[in-house]
């Protein structure tokens, strides 16, 4: 276990805070009129807890029993949590039915992801998006659970929530925003710039509102042409990644500027690009590649956010109004994320 990890734990105390399915076609449901806000969390609630990609072992829960506790908060492990196939952990089939079966789980008020590493995609199709809509409630994850996230906004119409999974480092940066928009249904601006030494790159300053939408670069590419994204227009778009060459970032931009996306949006922030190096051959910078790509659009956009692969982490709103100001690196929250 993580030394501060372990620390946090015996420190923390906010409690003083199915049978095989098929595939289902559904419409995209994410007009501003039928968003659906989940019910906001309460100390003694339970939290659902599912590996729709990446395997676990049995620590990884034990740990995350043990924080979720802390918080006040019982624990429901999904039925297939410690399956395992390759990489994965179960097949698709079992992964999606405890997806499904936590969304028609009465007793469950909110489900976060074990860890990312990838299989969201591979479950989309066996999702059922209409007892997702019908059974509202938080879900939250980051990296390949971009694609979950994602999906169930677009075709269910619920809020989700990129930020930390159960195997993230819980600090007090990472709860401060947990509680506030999840417990507290606080209308929250996030502004790392006043609690860290990150550096903060703008790359067109102004002002701009919008309905926010993102998750991990690479999961967002590997969805295009699909169902499961939203629709763009006027959408402040953030993403992250991970491990990639500046030139895969490049292209990976491309692809979001060639498929339609980026013309439509109304702002932009990226959060960090945590080991995107230069490699050993000629290279652009990271922000010679941002700054070809995005300053064009003329909305307002920067580098620099508490986004990703990080322990200090924002809880993000995806499918909500904010507003972004680039000139000092604050995300408003323009309404509350729950009910």
């Amino acid at each position: 276990m993580n030394i501060n990890r372990r620390k946090f734990i015996t420190t923390l105390g906010l409690a003083t805070v199915s049978t095989q399915i098929p595939s289902f076609v559904v419409q995209a449901t994410t007009s501003p009129n039928n968003i659906i806000k989940p019910p906001r969390l309460k100390l003694g609630d339970t939290v659902g807890l599912i590996s729709p990609a990446g395997l676990i072992d049995s620590e990884d829960l034990r740990e995350a029993r043990e924080i979720f506790t802390k918080l006040g908060l019982k624990v429901k492990p999904g039925r297939h949590i410690l399956d395992r196939y390759g990489y994965l952990a179960g097949i698709d089939r079992n992964r999606a039915r405890d997806v499904n079966a936590m969304f028609a789980d009465k007793s469950v008020k909110a489900i976060i992801a074990m860890r990312g590493g990838w299989g969201g995609n591979r479950i989309l199709p066996l999702l059922n998006y209409n007892s997702i809509r019908a059974n509202p409630k938080i879900i939250m994850g980051y990296s390949d659970i971009t694609s979950l996230l994602l999906a169930i906004t677009t075709l269910s119409g619920v809020v989700t929530f990129h930020g930390p999974v159960a195997t993230s480092t819980w600090n007090d940066f990472t709860l401060k925003y947990v509680k506030s928009i999840l417990f507290d249904a606080q209308a929250v601006a996030m502004n790392n710039t006043l609690i860290t030494k990150l550096n903060r790159e703008i790359i067109t300053p102004g002002k701009a509102k919008g309905k926010f939408i993102g998750g991990n670069l690479s999961v967002i590419n590997s969805m295009l042409g699909s169902s499961y994204l939203p629709v763009w227009k006027n959408s402040i778009l953030f993403i992250e990644d991970i491990g990639e060459d500046v030139y895969r970032v490049d292209r990976m931009l491309v692809q979001l500027k060639n498929a339609g996306i980026l013309n439509q949006l109304s702002g932009f922030v990226f959060g960090q690009c945590t080991r995107c190096s230069t490699g050993d051959e000629p290279s652009l910078t990271l922000m010679q590649v941002l700054q070809e790509h995005i300053a064009p659009l003329n909305i307002p956009a920067w580098y620099g956010s508490m986004i990703g692969h990080i322990r200090d982490k924002f809880t993000l709103p995806i499918g909500i109004n904010i507003e972004i100001d680039a000139n000092t690196g604050i995300i408003k929250m323009l309404e509350a994320a729950v009910s």
